[in-house]
């Protein structure tokens, strides 16, 4: 899973994802790093869908909602039982993802300094 490393709800929603895959099976990166321009390359990603939460799941890449929606996949109860609105339209879903994205910075702020990580995370850094 990609996301803005700059961005500090960003941030705060890894720590939230990484307390609730208690399983471990996510694995985070900042898209910013070059471990992450790498997979980008990889995958034919480009810069601007970086700006977007990243998640790569066997082989395929979901961007905004659909990457959300599929993280949630492996979150414990009840997060889980978010992936049920992927039957909700691409554009309806994307629509309300873009105005969070929108207000993001507003939220939470932005994110200037590196933070260690907690043990959590770092292990399943990128």
């Amino acid at each position: 899973m990609l996301f803005d490393g700059t961005c500090a709800f960003c941030e705060g929603s890894v720590r939230f994802m990484a307390r609730r895959d208690r399983e471990g099976y996510l694995r985070f990166g900042a898209s910013q790093s070059p471990q992450a321009a790498e997979i980008l390359k990889r995958y034919g990603v480009d810069r601007e869908s970086a700006r977007s939460i990243i998640f790569i799941e066997d082989g395929h890449v979901y961007l905004r909602s659909t990457a959300t929606l599929r993280i949630a996949r492996h979150l414990g109860f009840p997060w889980k039982l978010a992936a049920a609105l992927l039957w909700i339209p691409v554009p309806l879903r994307d629509a309300v993802y873009r105005v969070v994205a929108a207000v993001r910075h507003r939220l939470a702020g932005r994110s200037n300094a590196c933070e260690i990580p907690p043990p959590e995370i770092r292990s399943r850094l990128i």
